[in-house]
Parts: structure tokens; sequence; C-alpha cells
């Protein structure tokens, strides 16, 4: 009997020391598995901002503010909204670069437009106020559990007393199981001839809930009842506590468990655990016995009276007074409005995940709660993927045989938008619908140019070099036939009106967008240089070195293409492109920041001049559909159509904004349109809702530009007494030789002294 005794003693002390192992290594290890955060840029709210067109009331919305009636004392995270004034008590919010304090501040409203903001109660007049970052989705483990920590010093005592009171009174001291409450319940099941009361203490929950199966057998009851007093003995109260309210499990938003009453205030009440009310606390309290089931959104009314009992209780043990019961209890149940993970935006998800696994695995983004500011805009992001997604729906309405009965080989595209100055990408959509495919058509797709490439042409043409520019603005092509020699044979472009046009300004040979003229253009100064402008502006794909690249028959990604024509809209000078404004670990040490990086590449002049023409292109040119709509403001654009229609792009750009609109099928066959009737409705539609119509700024012409009339039909400076005239540009020092009226030639080269001939054109440069 004493050896047995002895054998299971040692059995037992062994089966002990191995739990205890189990409960040491998580305890002391990586406790919880914490998904990293993206959150949108934030929200500027400033004087003269339409607020309509932001959608400020929605935001506010989406950000857990809750509307109020007029009162004098406005809580934080409180709206009251008026025909003429809006008071907005704004929380506090941290962010790495762009922190903002508590601000109770009042909009003084004029229709749609903010004409004044001023903070309370000094009545100080502010230029600007920031909204908080909106989380757009997070990196998730297999479970798909999210989980905001918050330390106990941080949450309210009614939240912790309601918790103890409802799930454990006397957690602070038994020492893991309750001799008391297990009796209780033995008497209470006993009665009731079933389980109808448990016995299990916080402590054994937590256990339960880091280590076990939910499975209810002896063996298990023996493991959780054992691990509960290792726990114990080995850690203090306050960490148990802690690891218990950052655990628990208190419902689903979607298909994502909320874990821990951090997560649960933000899901519930849209506000940090440190601001909970009372009778928010024993909400939340009161859901942990059945999250699901007591689901304040299911059945508010049972889960009133749960929360009530939850403050009887508190009563009862004397954790509050009466006087805070009954005011808890007249407390209505006000919840945040559900606020469905943004589908729209899982392409720039997948986008972020694909740069930051150059630099930290899978598992750290889906466990070590990193938190992820990126430059995307909420509202241009949805504003895209509806304008994509509506605008080839319309397509396939209007032309049937684009549409197929298999959404796998439906007709594709995307949209990108970016800010030219910094390079920030506003908004991607890398195709109409995630759930049916993920590849993202905006950078991992590579597609024929088509005309989109043909400013490179222009510009390579147009840019000084040694004696100066192979043209100006006022010079001609000829869109006459052309033949030229490859070794593959004789190439001989056409245009698409398969038409030739002959002697063509070089306004109206991009306008409208004239394959032969460019062609030449391309042949005359070489494909090379072509070659060389397209790649100092971003293109970073393959350039083969044959004729036909000048007509866009490179495969290249919509992304290249925004970069370049980024470059070009601000000013000469390439962004590089950005989608992460910074990276922030679960201490909050910012781990990464962006850094603006720039590089001049092409001449202010240069890139002015290619900007006026690409402005004519959405005046008079295949673009001018653009403003069918009403669209008003500078806009400088450009369609492209690729051979046999396999491709349709449409490029613009305004002086704050960058957008590429791409349409085609994966697998590449003809459309049978125009890229002015497929791509280019989906850009208009989508920067008409982006600026309300109304496009603001303007294209800044630099110092070295000059503007003077030219005679439309010879190019020639006119003067006084030309029939006819129309205003041009033109780089310092490019004038035209010729002079209307007469077509009189000063300075011809060869005829005249160079030393006449400045003297002459600095003259004539006064007079101008």
């Amino acid at each position: 009997m004493l050896a047995a005794a002895f054998v299971a003693g040692w059995m037992a002390a062994g089966w002990v020391v191995g739990l205890d192992r189990i409960v040491r290594s998580r305890f002391e290890g990586h406790k919880f598995r914490v998904p990293s955060r993206v959150y949108t840029a934030p929200t500027i709210v400033y004087p003269g901002l339409d607020w309509k067109l932001i959608d400020l009331e929605g935001t506010l919305r989406r950000l857990g503010y809750r509307r109020a009636r007029a009162t004098k004392q406005l809580p934080a995270g409180q709206y009251v909204w008026g025909s003429s004034r809006a008071r907005i008590h704004l929380r506090a919010f941290d962010h790495p670069s762009r922190s903002e304090p508590e601000r109770d501040v009042v909009l003084r409203l004029s229709g749609p437009i903010i004409e004044e903001i001023r903070q309370l109660p000094s009545g100080r007049e502010m230029g600007a106020l920031l909204l908080q970052p909106e989380q757009i989705g997070a990196y998730y483990g297999l479970n798909r559990e999210q989980r905001e920590l918050i330390r106990v010093d941080a949450m309210p005592r009614h939240l912790i007393d309601a918790v103890l009171a409802v799930e454990d009174q006397r957690f602070e001291s038994h020492p893991g199981i309750d001799l008391r409450r297990i009796a209780g319940a033995f008497l209470a099941n006993l009665r009731a001839g079933g389980i109808r009361q448990g016995a299990s203490t916080l402590t054994q929950q937590l256990v339960k809930n880091f280590f076990l199966t939910p499975e209810r057998t002896f063996r298990r009851k023996a493991q959780e009842a054992v691990m509960a007093l290792l726990v114990e003995a080995r850690y203090g109260k306050r960490e148990i506590l802690q690891a218990y309210l950052n655990e628990i499990y208190l419902g689903q938003r979607g298909a994502t468990a909320v874990h821990g009453v951090g997560e649960a205030a933000r899901v519930y009440f849209g506000k940090a655990g440190r601001d909970l009310t009372l009778a928010e606390s024993a909400l939340l309290a009161a859901i942990i016995q059945s999250p699901n089931g007591l689901s304040p959104y299911r059945d508010p009314e049972r889960a009133k009276r749960r929360r009530d009992l939850v403050l009887e209780l508190m009563r009862k043990q004397e954790r509050i007074d009466d006087a805070e019961f009954r005011e808890a209890t007249q407390v209505p149940i006000d919840l945040a409005v559900v606020t469905p993970d943004p589908g729209d935006a899982r392409y720039f998800l997948d986008l972020l995940r694909r740069q930051l696994s150059s630099v930290y695995d899978s598992e750290v983004l889906s466990s070590e709660g990193l938190r992820v500011y990126s430059t995307l805009d909420y509202r241009a992001q949805q504003l895209a993927a509806k304008s994509l997604r509506e605008g080839i729906e319309k397509l396939e309405k209007n032309f049937p045989a684009l549409a197929h009965e298999d959404p796998r080989q439906s007709l594709q595209g995307c949209l990108i938008a970016l800010r030219p100055q910094t390079g920030e990408i506003l908004a991607l959509v890398g195709g109409r619908d995630y759930g049916v495919s993920q590849f993202d058509r905006c950078t991992q797709a590579r597609r024929q140019s088509g005309s989109v490439f043909k400013p490179f042409v222009y510009i390579a043409a147009l840019e000084p070099r040694g004696s100066g520019p192979e043209i100006t603005l006022a010079s001609f092509i000829d869109d006459g036939p052309l033949e030229i020699d490859t070794p593959s044979g004789p190439w001989k472009p056409n245009n698409f009106d398969k038409e030739f046009h002959g002697r063509v300004p070089v306004r109206q040979a991009l306008e409208r967008s004239f394959n032969v003229a460019t062609a030449r253009l391309a042949h005359e100064i070489g494909i090379p240089r072509v070659i060389d402008v397209a790649r100092r502006l971003g293109i970073t794909s393959s350039l083969p070195d044959v004729p036909s690249l000048a007509l866009g028959t490179a495969e290249v990604s919509p992304m290249e293409i925004a970069r370049a024509y980024a470059t070009i809209a601000n000013g000469g000078v390439r962004p590089e492109l950005q989608s992460i404004e910074d990276l922030v670990d679960g201490d909050g040490t910012t781990l990464e920041r962006r850094r603006l990086r720039f590089e001049r590449v092409l001449d202010a002049g240069t890139a002015y001049l290619v900007t006026s023409m690409l402005e004519g292109v959405a005046e008079r040119g295949t673009a001018a559909g653009v403003r069918n709509t009403g669209l008003r403001g500078p806009i400088a654009a450009k369609t492209g159509t690729s051979d046999d229609e396999h491709d349709l792009w449409f490029v613009g750009f305004t002086p704050e904004l960058v957008a590429v609109v791409w349409l085609g099928f994966d697998t590449p066959r003809s459309l049978g349109i125009p890229s002015s009737v497929g791509a280019m409705p989906i850009w208009r539609d989508f920067v008409k809702e982006m600026t309300g119509g109304r496009i603001r700024g303007a294209f800044l012409k630099p110092a070295d530009i000059q503007q003077v009339d030219v005679d439309p039909a010879t190019g020639a400076l006119a003067l006084a007494g030309c029939p006819d005239r129309r205003p041009e540009f033109f780089l310092e020092g490019t004038l035209p030789d010729a002079i209307c009226p007469g077509g009189a030639v000063v300075g011809r080269r060869g005829d005249e002294s160079p030393r006449i001939r400045r003297r002459f054109f600095d003259w004539l440069r006064k007079q101008l």
C-alpha cells in the first residue's frame, strides 16, 4: 500500500508539475494573439469644406459618435446637429504623429458649407480639426479573434466591480476555487434536478479559456481546478483579472470573434474601455454569460433586464449606492452603429500585407498587435469601389456581349487614385468583386497601355536637350502614311479612324490621339529617348526598343501609369508612392514612419507644357466627354485603347488628384468599344463624387514659361494685324522665328548674324 501510495503520489506530482509548466509558459510568454489593425488617414475638417461632400455625420456615426439632443453638458463622443450649427464633443485619440486632445467644438454652417469652427468654452476660432482614423481591416490568425488589450489600471472601477459582482464576488479572497460557491451550486442543482448553476470562479474560467477544451468531464474539471490553484499560487490577483478581462469572449462582429472588454467597448459603444459609463459596464458584464443569446443588438429588452440584474447585485454587494443604481437603471440601451469591415478596402489591405511581409512574417502580423496607419482615404475608397462596380454593370447592360454568366470570366477593371504632391495612395480597387477574385489588377497585372503612353513621346520631343527641343507647341507634325523598316518587316501604323490627316499641329496630334503622327515623331527623336522619359517618370516594366512602343504596345501596370502621370502633375518631380504613414507596435513604439521621397526627373516647364496639352485633350480631344455631366475646373486627361480594344484606359489628373481606370478581361479579348465609352465614364463619376463637380486649384505656370499669341495656320508669332491668333505656351528662349502677318522669317538660320537675331528677339519678348 505504501509503495502504491508512493507511486500514485509520484505520478500525481509529475502531473501537477506538467500542468505548472503549461501555466508558466502561457502566463510568462505570449498571452494573447492580437491581430494587426489597419487605419485610414485622419479626416481633416476646415472652414470652407462641404460637410455633405465628405459625409461628416456618417463619419461620426462610423466612429461611434451618437447624436444627442441640444444640451449644455455634451459628453465626449456625442454631437448635436442643427440646420445652421453643429456641436461635436470630440474624443481624444492617440496617433504617432497627429495625436489630438479632447475638444468640444461648434461648427457654423451655411447650407452644406462649414463657415467657421470654434472651440468651447473659450470661443477660440480654429483653422482645422482632425477626426480620428477609422479602422478598415485587420490581419487575423486562423481563429479570427479581435481584441484590444487594456490594462487594469486603465479600466473604470465600476467595470471591474460589475464583472466581479456577477461572475465571482469572492474573487479577491478565494485561492482559485470557491468551496462555498461549489456547495451552493451543488444544492441548487440538486433542488432543480439538473445543472442550473455553475461553480467556476473567474480564475477557473480563465484557465478553461487559456488551456482547456469546453468538454464537461470529471478529468477536465480536475485539471481546471488544479491549474486554477497553480495560477493563483504563482500570480497576483491583479494580473489574473487583467488576463481574464482581455481574454473573455463577448460576441461576434460578422465573422470575427470579439474578445476582451477593450474590444467590446469599441464594438458595442464606439469608445475606449476607459470611457465606459456604469450602465455600459454593467451591460458588458451581463452578456458574459451568453454573448450571442444576450446580445443587445438582437434582444435589447432581454439584455436590459440582465444588465439591471447586474446593477442589483452590485447594489446588494455595496459596490454602488442606491442613487447610482437608480440612475444607471434609467439609462436606455444606446449602442454604436454596427459598422462591418469595409470589404471595398481588401485589395488595399493585401497590398499592405505584401509590402509588410518583406519585413514582418504573417505570424507577427496576426499576433503582435501592430497598428498600421495608412494613407487610404475612407470616402475615396468607397467612391472608387462604387464607381467601378456600377460603371462595369452599366456597360454590361448597354453592351450585352460584354456580360458573362461565369463571374470568374466577367469583365474586370481597376481604379487607383493618388495625391500627386506626396504619392499617397488614396484609393485602390483591384477588381469588381474581391470575393470572386483576389487578383489585384492595379498592381499585379501588366497590360498594353495604348495611347496613355503617347504623352511620353511628346515629353521627349518637348524637353530641351543640347541646342533645344525638337518641337514646340506651335510646331506641326506630318500625319501622312508612314513605313518603318524593322527586323520583322516593314511597320505601317494606322489611325483609329483609318484615315490620314496630313500636316497637323502638335496639340491636335495628341488631342485626337493620332497614331501615325506620334509614331513619326518618336521615330525622328529615337525610341531610346522615349524609353528614357518613361523610365524617369516611373515606368519599371520591360520597354522594348521597337517603333510600336510609341503607341503603347508595352505591357505596364496601372500603378506605374499612375506614378508617371503623378510626376507630370507634380511639375516633373517624381514622388515615391506611399501606402503607410506610420507603423506602431503594441507598446506604442513607432517602428516605421513615412519619409516623403522625391526626385526631379523632368524640368517644370516641360511638365507644364504637356499638362497644357492634356488639358486640351479634356477640352477638345478624345476625353472631351469628361465634361458631359457638368464637371468644372482644371482637368488634364488621356484616353487609351490598346490594339483590338483588349484594354481600355483613362488617366486624368487635377491639381490635387491623379486617378487611373483600366478595363478589360483577365483573358484578353476585344471589348468592341473605345475607352471614351468604357473607362472614361467611370473616372468621371468618381471624380465628380469626390469633388462635388467643382475641382479646386489651378495648374501653376512656372517662371520659365512664356505665353504669346501664334498664328494657328503657321505657328508663327501673331503680331498686330495677324488675321487669326491663339495663345500658346513656350519654354523661355524657344519662341517661333517666323512672324505673322506676311509669313516673314526673321533670323532664318544662316541668313543673318546671330548677334542681330538675339537682339531682335530680346526686344520682341519685351514688347510681348
